[in-house]
């Protein structure tokens, strides 16, 4: 998912005021209230057909537009001229006296005029739209933004979200009536029209530092403030990485996981039609206007105007609006403006960019259905290039840093430091936030939201769940009953207590486990804790899978959840980022593990097998995590990574150490995995995870790896779907997952699909390993410490699966049709399918 959606929802999610009000209407960053804004369409007088490309500028000054292919504009400024002045070359001029600060809707038919023309003779060539183009082209690498040693700027970034279409009869519903004083920051937006409610506004003001090679990038934010979040230096820090620009000289501009073509793409003409409307001095410099449009519907592309400068044919301005039939969920309409400036006689940059985005939750008519509004916008000034970065700057261990002082910032300080003043509507936004939670009504959305969202109730110091594990069932237990929290933040954000207690009734056992997370240092990360637990576990399964206890994993399982054995296992963790991208955690785990009917412990012994009533296991665990510009979103506790431009690389150092704690065994483990997704655009984007590992040692098999099968319908990225638990083990391995989301490519050209919105993904997964004679349990006469249980195996022929899928049924759904290529005949203990379906719930755009 794009970073800048991603952060932006989970700052909705952060923000009481913004899913209080979103659940109220079971679902802008927009326009300013005090700026003038005018909108509408300019049609033909006699035929009523819709002129594209007429001139429409406030008079007096060089603030202006064109109407789009279908008549359409629409203007914002806080610094108008008295009338709006409107001109196409065979049409009468028109004035209109303009209300400054106020929101219009201006629709104008233009009256033809006879204009005597000298005989015109037309020289057959080409599109003069397409050679101006391809000077455009032959001069991008030289007015790139991106082609600067280092730069570095003074940043000015103002975010905001909206709730629009709010309609006379939501205001007066029962449930709204302790709300009704919002309602007075109503306003409109002048691209869609739609009135709308600012729920959430946050600003930040910062010195950005930028380095090619080594790439460095450093934000150091002076100054933040946000509606409804007081002293949040963690969404500071990540409303601060939102710099990631719309760069319209990149190829493909990369919006929501898809890559758009820009309209100044080397294949350009592969993909837009482009005509030449214009020509005019524009700040003291000779520009061309050029418009373009797709070719073809459904296509990650866009429908625009520019103004290019003449000589270095450097872009000045740029509007660009996604098209209507662009194949992307919950994203109604998309405006990107960049505004560039020139730094000296044959050197641009950036001056600003806004981007407004309004989101949909269906398909419906818009006109009629809530929905939400977001905008970013960012300002440059103080621009130097080419600079050398300090070296206290390049040393600085994190990408963004939040100074001290920078929530604590007065009124005084902002009014100087923005580079517009704010409005008395934006002004009181943070004031009306601040109001509404103190509503009660909203405390009790807020609870509810919450629990559906992390799957814990929060109730003062204390947070109930997680809800979905609180009743299960499997083989082993019976039915499960689970009671568990943790503290919340309300208690501390520096320690965090989680404890459970769960009872089967079948085996008739009380199962526990407790522990802590302290929080030594939040920026970077450095964490300490322990955990301890009494209970079943599933040995063989991977990071994603469902845990244990949890309903899904009863309800879509596909075998016997018969395999899982029980644990008491002791970790103590020291976790510490470095610098941005780069961590170690050292781990200490104690291990003793109990057998059952199903997954039984024998040794060999001289009159055969021996019963083994335990293993236990201690071991120190280094691991060594790197990366590079990762976008991460942290609260106090948790973080998600979102990925960046440079592969993951973990990398797990692990010591058995023999008699400590009465461990059994001395071994030692080596695992490597690197990950990432590569954008490929127009092809879509292709993900990959490559693992490989040795063991060191003799040890029994629940040590050894046991490969990661599922015995689920859920479709999991990191297990091997069609694999069963307990089928293959390795003292030594490597595998390769792969999987390529087309992202419509192919089903947007088949008009039946085109309508459904579907995308195909292809995935294929292979493994291979190696047993050493020591460790082969399956064997005859085996020297191994522990007989294999029936259907455990090496994997010394390789092991393949693959799969075909659609996803974005419904906007939800990912379903899968799923191969096992071999291993199809040589195990009858497994109960395995060369063929099945599996599905998965997914979010994305």
């Amino acid at each position: 998912m794009n970073s800048y959606i991603i952060i932006m929802l989970r700052i909705l999610k952060r923000s009481i005021l913004s899913l209080s009000i979103l659940l109220l209407s079971l679902v802008h960053f927009d326009a300013l209230a005090q700026s003038t804004k005018i909108r509408g369409q300019v049609i033909d007088s006699e035929t009523k057909q819709a002129l594209p490309f007429v001139n429409i500028a406030f008079k007096g000054t060089t603030i202006g537009t064109t109407s789009d292919f279908d008549g359409k504009y629409f203007l914002e400024t806080r610094t108008p001229g008295d009338s709006l002045h409107i001109s196409f070359v065979g049409y009468k001029e028109q004035s209109f006296a303009i209300e400054k600060g106020k929101f219009r809707t201006l629709n104008v038919e233009l009256v033809s005029e006879t204009v005597d023309l000298k005989e015109i003779i037309v020289v057959p060539g080409e599109n003069p739209a397409h050679i101006l183009l391809r000077k455009i082209i032959a001069n991008k690498k030289k007015n790139n933004p991106a082609r600067f040693k280092s730069y570095q700027a003074e940043t000015y970034t103002k975010m905001e979200m909206d709730l629009n279409n709010i309609k006379d009869n939501f205001k007066d519903k029962k449930i709204m009536r302790q709300f009704q004083f919002i309602f007075d920051y109503m306003d409109t937006s002048v691209v869609t029209g739609k009135p709308y409610l600012p729920i959430f506004i946050t600003e930040s003001l910062s010195d950005y530092h930028y380095q090619s090679k080594p790439r460095i990038e450093r934000e150091i934010i002076k100054a933040s403030q946000m509606s409804g979040i007081k002293d949040n230096a963690s969404l500071a820090q990540f409303t601060g990485q939102l710099h990631q620009n719309v760069n319209i000289y990149k190829n493909f501009i990369d919006l929501f996981d898809m890559g758009f073509v820009s309209p100044i793409a080397d294949a350009g003409l592969r993909y837009y039609k482009y005509y030449l409307t214009d020509s005019t001095y524009r700040d003291g410099n000779w520009c061309y206007h050029m418009s373009f449009k797709p070719k073809r519907k459904q296509e990650p592309t866009f429908v625009g105007d520019f103004w290019v400068a003449d000589t270095t044919f450097a872009i000045q301005n740029m509007q660009m609006r996604i098209a209507k039939d662009v194949n992307l969920n919950w994203v109604k309409d998309l405006v990107s403006t960049n505004e560039y400036q020139k730094l000296n006689d044959t050197t641009w940059f950036l001056k600003k960019q806004n981007l407004f985005v309004d989101f949909m939750l269906s398909e419906k008519d818009s006109t009629k259905q809530m929905g939400f509004f977001g905008r970013k916008t960012i300002s440059y000034k103080d621009v130097k290039v080419n600079i050398p970065l300090k070296e206290e700057i390049i040393k600085l261990d994190n990408n963004v840093i939040v100074n001290d002082n920078a929530l604590l910032q007065p009124k005084e300080y902002w009014d100087n430091a923005r580079p517009f003043k704010l409005s008395e509507r934006e002004a009181g936004i943070y004031s009306m936030v601040d109001s509404i939670q103190n509503v009660p009504l909203y405390k009790n959305i807020i609870d509810v939201i919450t629990t559906f969202v992390t799957g814990y109730y929060v109730k003062g110091n204390f947070e109930y769940g997680p809800y979905y594990k609180m009743y299960s069932f499997n083989e082993i237990e019976g039915n499960r009953f689970m009671f568990g929290g943790r503290t919340s933040n309300a208690f501390s954000t520096k320690i965090m207590l989680n404890g459970h207690l769960a009872y089967g009734t079948k085996d008739q056992k009380l199962k526990y486990g407790l522990g802590f997370l302290y929080m030594i240092n939040k920026l970077p990360r450095e964490t300490f804790g322990i955990q301890y637990k009494h209970d079943i576990q599933q040995l063989g399964k991977s990071p994603n899978a469902f845990t244990e206890g949890n309903i899904l994993a009863s309800l879509l399982k596909r075998n016997p959840n018969n395999k899982l054995t029980m644990l008491n296992q002791l970790e103590a963790h020291y976790e510490k980022e470095w610098f941005q991208g780069f961590s170690n955690t050292i781990k200490f785990r104690y291990r003793d593990i109990k057998p059952t009917e199903f997954v039984p412990f024998n040794a060999p012994g001289l009159n055969g097998p021996t019963h083994v009533s335990r293993i236990k296991s201690s071991e120190i665990e280094l691991r060594t995590r790197w990366t590079k510009n990762e976008k991460v979103v942290m609260g106090e506790f948790e973080r998600v990574h979102l990925g960046g431009p440079v592969p993951i690389v973990n990398l797990y150092l692990t010591m058995g150490i023999k008699d400590l704690l009465k461990a059994d065994d001395e071994y030692y483990k080596i695992d490597l995995s690197v990950e990432h997704t590569l954008e490929l655009p127009p092809l879509g984007n292709l993900y990959y995870l490559i693992r490989a590992g040795k063991l060191f040692g003799k040890v029994p098999y629940p040590l050894l790896h046991l490969h990661e099968g599922n015995e689920t319908y859920a479709f999991d990225p990191y297990a091997f779907n069609m694999m069963n638990y307990y089928e293959f083990a390795s003292d030594q391995y490597v595998s390769l997952a792969v999987e390529h989301h087309f992202n419509g490519l192919i089903l947007n050209r088949i008009p039946l699909f085109r309508k459904l919105k579907w995308r195909t993904v292809v995935s294929g997964k292979g493994l291979i390993g190696k047993l050493s004679s020591k460790n082969n349990g399956s064997l005859a006469g085996t020297e191994a410490k522990m007989f294999f249980p029936q259907g455990l195996s090496d994997v010394s022929k390789p092991y393949f699966e693959t799969s075909i899928g659609i996803e974005n049924i419904f906007k939800f759904i990912r379903i899968d049709a799923m191969w096992r290529l071999n291993h199809l005949d040589d195990n009858p203990y497994q109960d395995f399918q060369d063929f099945g379906i599996r599905a998965m719930l997914q979010v994305t755009f």
